[in-house]
């Protein structure tokens, strides 16, 4: 909205910069002088014992020496009480007496009613708080008194109540106010049976709802008898009040979170009463309804993350997942939201009084960000075991992350939900080379003598199985992930596979990781990049082979890219499996050795060889087992001297041996 020129600078001149600041600091008498509106205080803007804060009533700035906070009679509202310019400027206008332009001809008609509904409702207000008094309002009392009240909380809530004959209606006729403002107010409803109005609010306990400005814009009650039609009810509708753009405890709010207190945001009126009596006082809560578009945009005016806290039943857990889906389309770069669930059967309060603000204050460090929120929604619960249910899972979640309008947060989000679903499904025990070795001495500890000798027999054995194919391993791990960052379009189709691959070089482990981590990316080269570093990529195509690849060659030819991955990745698996089953055979050896056990090795190393073999074509260098397959002369001689030592020699009898 525009102003006309010349008005502000009417505000200004209207206005001393000396009351405004004055309700917000307490003046230093020895170091101002009031008569030249020369005043010091210390400072609101940062902590401070000293009298730094100087305030210039006759220029209309101030400049504090120690944080350099600086500005005149807008800027200090804007800042002390966290609203935005507009609404500084109307704040200010109303103490000046200075109507704010409007560009709607009848935008000052619609002001002057807006005023004189308020009136009528802060009337009612203290009607009510007057009630609250009575015999009428005894249990009523007793309620409030069980609910932790005392007579100066009660009054800074300005709680009231409303009797069960009603008497607002009468009350404010009575005062000369129209009763068709009375109606208009929400205070009193027509009878359907076209009887005299009635009052809305009877036997229940009051509590006033305002504005940001601390004006009257409708009541909430809640009802006395067990039996009530609704425990809560609000205002309905009116010129004032719409419950889907209003917060309870908006102002006050505001203004404790403009000084640094976290915006929390609480189910009903009893939470956030009992949130900010305890010290939290930058609590609010949404007016009998799920938190609205309109709510979430109020809440991230008055901070960038508020914390959800919801009650730990059903009905909370189920309104915190409601807001993801709100949510979700207005992220913005540092806007979002946090979820503080409460333990199970308890709201704030009930936390507050069972355990105290440090337990309260804990849940709330611990609040957890909007994308677990809804990782936790679309898996707690469920399994995950076929991959038609982790498609379904991949599905649900890709959708969701499509509401994200920012490409950078949905870029993210992408990211973290990567991360969850490989800590999720990967169920590889990864064991560092400290506790191999611990492990390989425990077993030589608890082996017979003639048995210890097999254990470096076996490492022999294995390596000389493994050394004549780790180069080709490691080539193959080189090209897949070569492959996967110049055509990342493959990527889905493979991921599972991409899961399951072990890579031997920790450097080749790093990059799959990232490359899984960022594949819903836009760029994904450019994010892993970013994630591991240019110099781990570098490394990674330094190989002329790999350069030589033509999945590397024809970046982003998908059908080459897929035919070498399923080529790569088949070979490797087969060839690991196969080592696998070695292992396997080599740990039944701690226990009996037997016949059986010896041909599964014997068996188990000619497999590995029918892998082996397609990467070198020098035929001069193997042998031909039983079974027809081919393996390596050295490996043979290992795996023939193994089987000796262990005292099976070879019989030609037997088709095992």
């Amino acid at each position: 909205m525009s102003l006309p020129p010349g008005f502000l600078d009417e505000l200004r001149t209207r206005l001393s910069l000396g009351q405004v600041v004055g309700r917000k600091v307490i003046w230093d008498t020895r170091k101002s002088n009031q008569g030249k509106g020369d005043l010091w205080a210390p400072c609101p803007f940062h902590q401070e014992k000293s009298a730094s804060f100087h305030v210039d009533d006759r220029k209309g700035f101030y400049y504090c020496f120690g944080c350099h906070a600086k500005g005149d009679a807008i800027t200090f509202v804007r800042e002390t009480e966290n609203v935005d310019f507009m609404e500084a400027v109307k704040i200010l206008a109303g103490e000046a007496g200075l109507p704010v332009p409007a560009s709607d001809p009848r935008a000052q008609e619609k002001a002057d009613k807006r005023t004189e509904l308020t009136d009528v409702m802060e009337q009612a207000v203290q009607w009510h708080r007057l009630q609250l008094k009575t015999g009428a309002a005894a249990e009523a009392r007793e309620y409030l008194v069980r609910r932790g009240f005392d007579a100066a909380s009660l009054d800074r809530w300005d709680i009231g109540f409303a009797p069960a004959n009603g008497g607002v209606m009468a009350h404010l006729t009575g005062k000369g106010v129209d009763p068709k403002l009375v109606i208009e107010a929400g205070l009193a409803a027509e009878s359907d049976r076209g009887g005299s109005p009635y009052d809305r609010f009877r036997g229940r306990i009051i509590f006033p709802i305002r504005d940001a400005r601390s004006r009257p814009i409708g009541l909430g009650g809640r009802a006395m008898e067990a039996n009530a039609r609704a425990k809560y009810l609000n205002s309905p509708e009116t010129p004032l009040f719409d419950k889907g753009r209003s917060l309870y405890n908006h102002g006050p709010a505001r203004e404790a979170a403009g000084k640094g207190a976290p915006l929390i945001v609480a189910e009903g009126y009893m939470d956030v009463i009992a949130l900010s009596e305890s010290g939290f006082g930058a609590t609010v809560a949404p007016l009998g309804t799920a938190i609205t578009v309109d709510q979430l945009r109020l809440l991230w005016r008055i901070a960038p993350e508020p914390i959800i806290a919801l009650d730990g039943d059903t009905a909370g857990v189920r309104a915190a997942m409601r807001v993801i889906d709100i949510a979700l389309p207005l992220l913005d770069a540092g806007q979002s939201l946090r979820f503080a669930l409460m333990p199970e059967g308890m709201d704030p309060d009930d936390v507050l009084k069972s355990k105290g603000k440090a337990a309260m204050q804990e849940l709330l460090d611990n609040a957890i960000p909007m994308v677990q929120l809804l990782w936790r929604r679309e898996t707690d619960g469920k399994v995950f075991d076929s991959p038609e249910r982790k498609a379904a899972l991949d599905k649900v979640l890709r959708e969701k992350i499509k509401l994200i309008a920012d490409p950078s947060i949905r870029s993210h989000y992408g990211e973290a939900i990567k991360q969850m679903r490989w800590d999720l499904f990967s169920t590889r025990k990864q064991t560092g080379p400290a506790q191999q070795r611990g492990q390989r001495a425990a077993w030589v500890r608890n082996q017979e003598p003639w048995q210890r000798d097999i254990a470096p027999m076996a490492a022999s054995k294995m390596s000389a199985l493994g050394s004549g194919a780790a180069d080709a391993d490691h080539m193959r791990e080189a090209v897949i992930l070569a492959t996967l960052l110049h055509t990342p379009s493959v990527i889905s189709a493979f991921e599972p596979d991409i899961e399951r691959m072990e890579c031997r070089d920790p450097d080749h482990a790093h990059l799959r990781a990232a490359i899984l981590r960022h594949a819903l990316a836009a760029d994904v080269m450019a994010d892993v990049v970013a994630d591991v570093g240019l110099e781990a990529l570098e490394k990674l195509m330094r190989s002329p082979h790999l350069q030589l690849a033509p999945s590397v060659r024809k970046a982003g030819n998908v059908e080459i890219a897929t035919q070498s991955l399923t080529e790569e990745l088949g070979k490797l698996m087969s060839r690991r499996g196969h080592l696998r089953e070695l292992c396997d055979g080599m740990d039944d050896m701690a226990g009996l050795v037997d016949e059986g056990v010896t041909w599964r090795l014997s068996r188990a190393a000619a497999s590995v060889d029918t892998t082996i073999r397609q990467d070198d074509d020098d035929s001069a260098e193997y042998d031909k087992g039983e079974n027809g397959a081919l393996i390596k002369k050295d490996e043979r001689s290992a795996l023939d001297d193994l089987l000796g030592r262990i005292g099976f020699g070879k019989d030609e009898s037997n088709p095992k041996s």
